[in-house]
């Protein structure tokens, strides 16, 4: 498996989320389980064993789920996705030295003026997209129960690889850690037992509040349209206004 994204940087997305959605006035109360991970039943790799594209093939999975909760379908390939990639960061598969990663900030910039590209030749914008308070597990869990999905860095500890492979959640431990790298997931949903679903090296994940508490460097969500039916969230929201709110932070 592979990692690939590069180091936070510090305010490159300007406009937080804290700063102008009110969670309590907008979200009440956040469900103990939520997520509809299930609605797909592969995700897929999407090179993301052989290169460094986790920012690209974390933005296809997401970009998956949101059409699928409204009623469609978008197909992503090894092909597609690295094509983002090379488009984005130069990567040039016939030369290794330059798969390098991929800066959040600047792939979220992509994905909204350009989309990215699934495996029919159609591509997905994302309208807006905004920071969340690093390492905050409650503005997470309303941030992705909102908008369907948020994507998360990671400082990772060689640790999580080995609890990866063994199918168990990725828990906090003390004490000092070796960071292997940046990785980026898509975090959609959260168990009864507290714990995040993230997707990964296409499958499903657990993650621990503590561990996005230590782990996490930079997290963003994405507003898109591809989610919403007739105007309205899977959960039930309506999310006009806030569409319309967001519209002043699309600049970057």
């Amino acid at each position: 498996m592979k990692l690939g994204k590069l180091p936070a940087r510090i305010n490159s997305v300007y406009m937080k989320l804290g700063a102008y959605l009110d969670m309590p006035a907008v979200l009440p109360m956040i469900p103990d389980e939520f997520g509809h991970e299930n609605l797909i039943a592969d995700f897929g790799m999407l090179a993301n064993d052989q290169v460094g594209d986790c920012v690209w093939a974390g933005a296809a999975h997401e970009t998956m789920l949101w059409c699928r909760e409204a009623g469609s379908d978008a197909t992503f390939s090894a092909g597609s996705v690295l094509s983002d990639y090379t488009a984005a960061t130069g990567y040039d598969p016939d030369d290794p030295s330059t798969d390098q990663g991929t800066d959040m900030q600047a792939a979220a910039s992509y994905r909204r003026r350009i989309g990215v590209l699934d495996a029919t030749g159609r591509r997905h914008k994302v309208g807006a997209y905004v920071a969340l308070t690093v390492g905050d597990p409650d503005q997470l869990a309303a941030a992705a129960y909102i908008f369907g999905a948020v994507g998360v860095g990671l400082r990772f500890p060689d640790y999580a690889m080995d609890e990866f492979t063994a199918g168990k959640p990725w828990a906090l431990r003390h004490g000092i850690q070796k960071i292997a790298g940046g990785h980026y997931v898509a975090v959609t949903g959260r168990g009864k037992n507290g714990n995040f679903r993230v997707i990964t090296w296409g499958k499903v994940q657990e993650m621990t509040p503590g561990f996005y508490r230590r782990y996490c460097d930079e997290a963003l969500v994405y507003f898109s349209s591809e989610f919403l039916t007739a105007g309205v969230s899977p959960e039930g929201f309506n999310l006009a206004q806030l569409r319309t709110d967001l519209r002043a932070f699309t600049r970057r």
